[in-house]
């Protein structure tokens, strides 16, 4: 296989394989994903949806490192990353070919920082002349919406809806090959997630992959290419994001579409949801 900056454009940026995460002591420990494999092509959106539970942030710590895996491969960009040390992973972050957007931006943005600081420190650990780091950062924070004059605030000076896009531009700022995000719309208004939403539909054409992660069906399927979907730690369905809306084969995702009044699906009565708990509860 080609690797590094000759692979090809075609090649996932990332494969998962066969991926099992176990938590609690080695006797008494209990399945958090079993055998989950996924891959996300470059400049593909993959959304990950599952209700509380279902596995979906532990995927996301397990293809960064956060977590061990008890079987399985992680490669992205071409590099087997499951057994990466500090030193490995530290490498692959510097040199930004993955960054993670959390849910609340207030855990990866730095209080004491002001948001140009928060965009140029990623480059400036990369080498990034200052000069460059700045207009760099500049150029981000207008890709995501959001004026020059906020670059000399500070996170707690923001809106929540501010923060979750300096969170974005942040991750983006190092040109990346994969972001993961980790219901970064949950927390806002509607106005909000629609702008954020926007904003992550428009970034595949720039050949970033994206990894969405939400517990909202509807939130996503429209920024989506692929759905797929995660129940109790086991990928029950992947597919084209029109496909699992219009025809979901797993009585799960029936289930989740059903419940999701955003979507054109008819919604699913009350005896309904009844009846696809009690067949998944079979």
């Amino acid at each position: 296989m080609v690797t590094g900056d000759r692979r090809r454009e075609t090649d996932p940026v990332l494969e998962v394989t066969g991926l099992d995460v176990h938590y609690g002591p080695r006797r008494r420990s209990r399945p958090a994903l079993k055998g989950v494999s996924l891959t996300v092509a470059p400049g593909e959106t993959v959304g990950v949806i599952g209700e509380t539970g279902s596995g979906k942030t532990t995927l996301a710590r397990a293809v960064l490192g956060l977590v061990p895996a008890a079987a399985g491969s992680v490669r992205i960009a071409g590099e087997d990353v499951r057994g990466y040390g500090r030193r490995q992973w530290r490498g692959l972050r510097r040199r930004g070919v993955v960054q993670y957007v959390f849910q609340d931006p207030l855990r990866s943005l730095d209080p004491d920082l002001t948001v140009a600081d928060s965009l140029t420190e990623p480059l400036l650990v990369q080498g990034v002349p200052r000069t460059e780091a700045a207009r760099r950062a500049r150029a981000f924070l207008d890709r995501v919406r959001l004026p020059a004059d906020l670059l000399d605030r500070l996170p707690g000076e923001l809106s929540g809806g501010q923060r979750q896009r300096v969170a974005v531009a942040r991750a983006l700022v190092t040109e990346p090959r994969l972001v993961i995000l980790d219901e970064p719309v949950s927390a806002l208004d509607s106005a909000n997630r629609v702008q954020v939403l926007e904003i992550l539909k428009e970034l595949r054409a720039t050949g970033v992959a994206l990894v969405l992660i939400s517990h909202d069906l509807g939130s996503v399927v429209g920024t989506s290419d692929r759905i797929a979907v995660l129940y109790r730690g086991e990928l029950v369905e992947v597919g084209p994001a029109r496909d699992v809306v219009n025809h979901p084969r797993h009585a799960y995702t029936r289930l989740l579409v059903g419940s999701a009044p955003t979507l054109r699906a008819a919604p699913t009565d009350r005896a309904g949801r009844a009846a696809l708990r009690a067949l998944l509860n079979a």
